[in-house]
């Protein structure tokens, strides 16, 4: 009776204008190969973060995510994406 635990990237979404993306990674427990458990995590990147101080923009790093996730990722996140949201959030700010 041998248990395994695997995890993959089962979802992956493209939402709004400013390109969020979405990860839902399932963790898989099977039983000889039978799966008996599902769960999941989500978590969700934005094309820039705000840090430091003085606040300067820069891009999310997106180093420890998936390859599947970098090449989405760099694909959508355009320099235009880019000062769109920044503009929108230096905005919300005031």
């Amino acid at each position: 009776m041998a248990l395994t635990e695997t995890q993959v990237e089962d979802k992956i979404e493209v939402v709004g204008d400013f390109k969020h993306v979405q990860i839902r990674t399932a963790t898989v427990i099977a039983r000889d190969g039978v799966e008996i458990s599902r769960s999941f995590h989500r978590h969700s990147l934005a094309c820039s973060t705000k840090s430091g101080d003085p606040a300067v923009w820069s891009d999310t790093d997106i180093s420890g995510e998936s390859t599947e996730v970098q090449a989405i990722c760099n694909a959508v996140w355009t320099d235009a994406v880019k000062t769109a949201y920044q503009t929108a959030m230096d905005a919300q700010e005031i």
